[in-house]
C-alpha cells in the first residue's frame, strides 16, 4: 500500500463531502436526487434532508410536497417519537429509481467535465479508476 504521508481517512471525508455537495447540486435541477438520498439515509424529516442536501428547510420543503403530489413520497409518523413527521420513498418512488437511479445526470456531468482542462479530466478519470479497484468488492474484504 503506499505511503505518500497523506491521511487515507482525511481524504476519504474530503472525497465523500464533496461528492455529497456535488448530489446536492443537482437537487434544485433533479428532484429525484431526494429519492435517491432517502433511498440511501432511510426516512428523514424535511428538516434533516435540508442539512444532509445542504439546502434551506423550504426549498427542500417544496420539493417533497411535489414528489408527494406525485405519489413518490409520503409522511408518516416516526415511530420512535411520534411528534417527528419523517419522509419516506413510495413503492412507486422505490420504481421510480430503480429505472432512473441516476443522481449525477450525465448531461451536466458532461458539460461540467467540458469546462475542466483536458489534463484534468485524465487525472479525475484515472483517480476514480484507482478508486474504484482499491475498493472491496463486496463488503467483506476490507483494504
Amino acid at each position: 500500500m503506499p505511503d505518500d504521508g497523506s491521511d487515507a481517512r482525511a481524504d476519504a471525508e474530503r472525497f465523500a463531502a464533496l461528492f455529497r455537495a456535488g448530489c446536492a447540486r443537482q437537487v434544485a435541477a433533479r428532484p429525484v436526487a431526494v429519492l435517491a438520498h432517502l433511498a440511501v439515509t432511510g426516512p428523514l424529516t424535511v428538516g434533516e434532508a435540508a442539512v444532509h442536501l445542504g439546502r434551506a428547510q423550504s426549498v427542500v420543503s417544496e420539493i417533497v410536497d411535489g414528489l408527494a403530489r406525485k405519489g413518490l413520497l409520503e409522511r408518516e409518523r416516526d415511530p420512535a417519537d411520534r411528534r417527528r413527521t419523517l419522509v419516506w420513498l413510495t413503492g412507486d418512488g422505490q420504481e421510480l429509481l430503480r429505472r432512473d437511479g441516476e443522481v449525477l445526470a450525465v448531461d451536466a456531468l458532461a458539460a461540467a467535465l467540458d469546462r475542466m482542462p483536458a489534463e484534468a479530466r485524465a487525472h479525475l478519470l484515472d483517480g476514480a479508476a484507482a478508486l474504484l479497484a482499491a475498493a472491496p468488492t463486496n463488503g467483506r474484504d476490507t483494504p
